[in-house]
């Protein structure tokens, strides 16, 4: 089985422009993200998906492998799309590029399931909600499943009704997605759902189509992101503090498109 990462890279964020090359202890974030998805003991490769020949220019510096796609793009899902129709990949993992410190071992946690006999369309992730205020955030994409751990139903609400903390019974999403091609050109063809569109939630454009998703549950979780230039420092920090042995690395927080 190969297994590609794609690295969806776009130059205009809103809330940090230029962001996939803002400086990260002397290197651009994008680097740090494609140097740790190449840690993944399951992937063959790793490209960076951009729309914007700066971002190119900077990969292409550091070694790594860049394509430019489309800037209509409504998604980081259809940036990958378009570089999956032009490579060979039986599993194509979508990696946020504002992650400088995605945990390799979160990507082969989600690949490795396409090797089983569950035969998903899509594998993710998720780990336990632990407190009523994650429980009511409608930032917290919470998901449920049916037994045998392919997803029912994802939301912004409080899922399941009558949630008490310490029941292990609702769970967080994080968003990183590892597709089998075929579901992923499957997906990327078809028009925003309604659930999909009532909820602002992509993924559930696969369900609501008949397509399953596999959910990978982890005992912990402990993310950071990028998503405003004060965040670097929180990084920087992060980076000092897992050289000098008093934090371990956290897993990657992976929600819309850099």
């Amino acid at each position: 089985m190969r297994a590609v990462v794609v690295i969806p890279a776009r130059f205009g964020s809103k809330r940090f422009p230029g962001k996939p090359l803002a400086p990260i202890r002397g290197k651009p974030l994008i680097e740090h993200v494609y140097t740790r998805a190449l840690e993944a003991k399951t992937v063959d490769r790793v490209i960076v998906a951009t729309d914007d020949s700066r971002i190119l220019e900077a990969v292409s510096r550091f070694g790594g492998e860049c394509v430019m796609t489309s800037a209509d793009h409504r998604s980081g899902s259809d940036r990958l799309g378009e570089v999956a129709g032009s490579i060979a990949a039986d599993v194509v993992v979508n990696v946020q590029g504002d992650e400088p410190l995605i945990d390799p071992g979160v990507i082969d946690a989600v690949v490795s399931v396409h090797e089983s006999d569950l035969a998903p369309d899509i594998v993710t992730l998720a780990v336990p909600v632990v407190s009523q205020q994650d429980n009511t955030d409608r930032d917290v994409v919470k998901v449920v499943t049916d037994s045998r751990g392919f997803a029912l139903y994802f939301s912004r609400a409080a899922i399941p009704h009558g949630w008490q903390a310490g029941s292990g019974e609702a769970f967080r999403h994080i968003g990183i997605y590892a597709y089998a091609r075929k579901a992923l050109m499957k997906f990327v063809s078809l028009p925003p759902a309604r659930l999909e569109k009532t909820e602002d939630l992509e993924q559930l454009r696969a369900l609501e189509n008949g397509m399953n998703i596999f959910v990978v549950r982890v005992d912990a979780f402990k993310g950071i992101g990028v998503d405003r230039p004060e965040d670097v420092t929180k990084v920087e920090d992060m980076m000092r503090e897992m050289e000098a042995g008093t934090v371990n690395a956290p897993h990657g927080r992976i929600e819309e498109e850099a």
